[in-house]
């Protein structure tokens, strides 16, 4: 984990998984069982260090997907979750839009995001362009983001260019770094 402080926000760091449940994995993704197994890694990691752990479920009341009071709705099971956890629900793909994503940040005091999830072309994307528009530091766990294939590219295809694009990604007052789990570990 790193030293580095946005100037805007504070000192702490968090662990954003994003969209990780169940209803999403009805479609195949990408090395999902290692992407689970490595944000669990992460997870106890920034769980032993009290850190906080965020997870964004998306509420898909629009799109008749992924309701809440659903199983569908519910975190994928062999992700570890603690009583200590957050969860903020989303209803776009960013997770700041009309969200409390932002307060609860502040409110703990975080200034670098580890950003983790799903799905890198979507929820994961426009959650890191939003992050950068509020002046926080990321770190995109590059090897802790997953996807579908899609009609003209593959998953891995997929993640590989947005892992390309992020880390050459203009900064705003904050960073952005693109680290694997055992780069962010160690």
């Amino acid at each position: 984990m790193t030293d580095s402080v946005s100037k805007e926000h504070g000192t702490n760091e968090a662990l954003l998984i994003i969209d990780m449940q169940i209803g999403c994995f009805h479609t195949p993704r990408y090395d999902s069982d290692n992407v689970i197994s490595r944000i669990n890694k992460l997870s106890h990691a920034f769980r032993s260090k009290n850190l906080p752990v965020i997870f964004i479920q998306h509420n898909g009341i629009k799109e008749n997907y992924l309701l809440p009071g659903t199983k569908d709705f519910e975190i994928v099971r062999d992700l570890v979750i603690s009583d200590a956890d957050y969860t903020v629900e989303k209803t776009v793909n960013g997770a700041f839009y009309q969200t409390h994503l932002k307060e609860l940040l502040d409110s703990l005091n975080v200034g670098t995001l580890y950003i983790t999830g799903l799905a890198t072309d979507f929820c994961v994307n426009a959650t890191i362009h939003a992050a950068l528009i509020e002046d926080f530091n990321i770190v995109v766990v590059s090897d802790c983001h997953t996807t579908a294939d899609k009609v003209e590219l593959s998953a891995s295809d997929i993640i590989k260019f947005h892992n390309f694009i992020w880390s050459n990604l203009t900064p705003t007052k904050g960073s952005i770094t693109l680290k694997t789990h055992e780069e962010v570990l160690n």
